[in-house]
């Protein structure tokens, strides 16, 4: 009686997703020509928890005319920031049986732009990810560049935003998939992100697993060590890239379904809390975060 039980909550878990799909999840990312109203965008966005790309949201700030590479040289070049630094790209993401976060280094802006530029060479891949609020924390010059909030998404939410967040790498930096608990709004500032999404309907296809953590350390040599956080739980993470999915190991993921979508210059990605997302982008692209409700990020550019 129990196991009879116990197999029919998992069938209604297995067929879940696909009435999730039928009923609030849209085969594509949608496009809004304006910003809604405070009102549409509660009502249409945020209670159905479905994301959304604002065209002409970022247009009246001065970032989108002046945010260049020569000009962040010009205004924060000398600025120390904090950059995360590996060998392939991937911070925060399974290697092996360990979940391996970057090596962090203090650098001037400048030599990040080098690296960007082609003007100098450093170890591994460079990207200025750092959260919790690094842009009024370590770049405040750039501030009067952006609004300190979307309003009307403050409006909905109820809330001015947790976090404001700046991003600036090279086109191997990726995001591992992996889902926030806050929402998100991604204001992309120059070049472009390339989103794979899952709603959280896919949870049950998305493959979970418990990782030792560890740290990359860069040695003198140019070279990569993974060095074990001993001090830390084991991480639960996504060991599947969903690029290439290994479906022998993980066939589940056969019956999830990505929405796949670009976020351009001048573009606005709204995320709704506890939405996968798994993040590319071109080379040199400078994005935002904000983070309102609880917790809600721009894309200038954890993603």
């Amino acid at each position: 009686m129990a196991e009879a039980a116990l197999d029919a909550v998992r069938r209604e878990l297995r067929e879940f997703p696909a009435a999730a799909r039928e009923l609030s999840v849209p085969l594509a990312v949608p496009y809004l020509d304006k910003p809604p109203t405070p009102l549409q965008f509660y009502r249409d966005w945020v209670c159905p928890n479905r994301p959304c790309i604002i065209r002409n949201a970022l247009r009246h700030w001065p970032a989108l005319r002046k945010w260049s590479l020569p000009y962040l040289r010009a205004t924060v070049g000398s600025t120390e920031v904090s950059v995360a630094v590996t060998p392939d790209g991937y911070a925060d993401a399974v290697r092996g049986n360990r979940f391996v976060m970057p090596a962090e280094r203090r650098l001037p802006l400048s030599c990040v732009l080098d690296v960007l530029e082609g003007q100098a060479q450093h170890p591994g891949v460079l990207y200025v990810q750092k959260q919790c609020s690094n842009l009024p924390t370590e770049l405040p010059q750039l501030l009067p560049d952006l609004e300190s909030h979307v309003p009307w998404a403050s409006e909905a939410l109820g809330r001015m935003p947790d976090a404001v967040n700046f991003w600036l790498g090279e086109a191997a930096a990726v995001t591992s998939l992996h889902k926030d608990h806050y929402e998100n709004l991604y204001c992309v500032v120059s070049g472009e992100k390339r989103f794979l999404l899952h709603p959280p309907s896919d949870r049950p296809f998305i493959p979970y697993e418990l990782y030792t953590p560890a740290t990359y350390q860069l040695t003198e040599d140019g070279s990569f060590e993974m060095v074990d956080e001993e001090a830390m739980e084991k991480v639960p993470w996504i060991p599947l890239d969903p690029l290439a999915p290994d479906l022998a190991r993980y066939p589940s993921y056969s019956q999830a379904r990505a929405l796949c979508c670009t976020v351009q210059a001048g573009e606005m990605l709204y995320l709704p809390a506890l939405w996968f997302h798994h993040v590319q982008q071109s080379h040199g692209c400078i994005a935002g975060e904000k983070h309102p409700s609880g917790q809600l990020g721009d894309g200038l550019g954890r993603q």
